[in-house]
C-alpha cells in the first residue's frame, strides 16, 4: 500500500477496492453506459434511415466509441475518478501516490478497458484483478492508478504523549529533514505503547530508538534527558514546525502571530500571540526505575512505563 506519512508520524494508507465491489461499480457503470447505446443507437437509426450501409457502419462505430469509450473517459476525469458505479459503491480512483487522476490516467484506463473488459467480457480484468497484490488490472498498472475505497471508519489515533515542559523548545535547532519515515512511525508506536511495556525493556527500546534519531539528526541526545523524554520532544519539536508551517510564522515554541492555531483539547487554554507555548501537562514526581540504579535522584517531569 502507499504510504504517506504525516507531522504527527502517523502513516495515511489507501485501501485499496477488493473484486466484489470493483466488478459492482462496473456493472454499474456498464449498464447505464448501453442502456445510453441502444437509446442513442435508435434515434440515429431512425435519422440516418437514408444513407447507405458504409455511412451506417461508420456512424455505429462511432456511437460505439463514443458512448461506451469516451463518455466514460470524460466522467472519470471530470469527476477525478468516480463514475457512477464508483460514486455508487463509494470507490474512486487515485494516482499511485494518492493523487488525482488527470484525463492521460482516464485515457489509458479506458483504452485498456476496450480490451480487458469489453471484448472478453470482463475475464481479463477479474484474473489480472486476482494476481494483483493491490487488485488492479492492466489498465491500472499501464495508467499508474489504484482504485481505492473511500467509506473507510475514523482511525482512533492513540495519544502520544507530551515532552517535560523543560524540554519543549530545546531541540528546535535540529536538522530533522534526515530522518525516515520509518523512525518516525517506529518512535510514535513505542510513544503510545511504553505504557504496556516492561521497564527494562522500554528503557532499551527507547535508548535505541534515541541513538538512530540522533544518528539521523547528527546531534547526540542529551546525557542528562531520559531517552523517552528526549524522543517525545523531538516529535513535539515536528509538530510544531509543521503546525507553524500551516498556520504561518513564529518563533520556534509560539503559536504565529497571525492566523488560526491548531485545534486543542477541550478545558485547554490558547496562549496569547508570541507566547511561548506552554502544553496541558501535569508533570509526574516520579523517578524512571532505571534513573535509581544510575544514581539520579531528581524527577525529570516525564510519565515513566508502568
Amino acid at each position: 500500500m502507499s504510504e504517506l506519512v504525516t507531522g504527527e508520524a502517523v502513516a495515511l494508507e489507501l485501501r485499496a477496492a477488493k473484486l466484489p465491489s470493483r466488478a459492482l461499480a462496473v456493472l454499474i457503470d456498464l449498464v447505464v453506459a448501453w442502456v445510453a447505446y441502444l437509446a442513442i443507437s435508435i434515434g440515429l437509426l431512425s435519422a440516418t434511415g437514408s444513407l447507405d450501409d458504409a455511412a451506417s457502419a461508420a456512424v455505429a462505430v462511432a456511437t460505439f466509441l463514443l458512448v461506451l469509450v469516451g463518455i466514460p473517459i470524460a466522467v472519470e476525469t471530470l469527476s477525478h475518478g468516480r463514475s457512477l458505479g464508483k460514486l455508487a459503491c463509494g470507490l474512486r480512483v487515485v494516482r499511485d501516490d494518492g493523487g488525482p487522476i488527470r484525463f492521460r490516467h482516464a485515457l489509458v484506463r479506458g483504452a485498456m478497458g476496450v480490451v480487458e473488459i469489453l471484448a472478453t467480457f470482463g475475464v481479463v480484468a477479474c484474473i489480472a484483478s486476482l494476481v494483483s497484490a493491490r487488485g488492479r488490472r492492466i489498465g491500472d498498472v499501464f495508467a499508474g492508478t489504484l482504485v481505492v475505497r473511500e467509506r473507510v471508519p475514523a482511525a482512533h489515533l492513540p495519544f502520544i504523549p507530551p515532552p517535560p515542559p523543560w524540554l519543549v523548545g530545546r531541540f528546535s535547532g535540529l536538522d530533522l529533514s534526515g530522518v525516515p519515515d520509518s523512525l518516525w512511525l517506529a518512535v510514535r508506536q513505542y510513544l503510545t505503547r511504553m505504557s504496556q511495556l516492561d521497564p527494562q525493556v522500554g528503557w532499551s527500546l527507547a535508548e535505541r530508538l534515541a541513538g538512530d534519531m540522533a544518528d539521523c539528526t547528527g546531534v547526540p541526545a542529551p546525557a542528562d534527558v531520559p531517552p523517552a523524554a528526549y524522543l517525545a520532544a523531538v516529535v513535539n519539536e515536528r509538530q510544531a514546525r509543521d503546525a507553524r508551517r500551516a498556520f504561518g510564522g513564529g518563533e520556534p515554541g509560539t503559536w504565529p502571530a497571525q492566523g488560526p492555531a491548531p485545534a486543542q483539547t477541550a478545558g485547554a487554554v490558547m496562549p496569547a500571540a508570541g507566547e511561548p507555548v506552554r502544553p496541558s501537562y501535569r508533570p509526574v514526581q516520579e523517578r524512571w526505575p532505571e534513573a535509581e540504579g544510575r544514581g539520579g535522584s531528581e524527577s525529570t517531569g516525564f510519565a515513566p512505563p508502568a
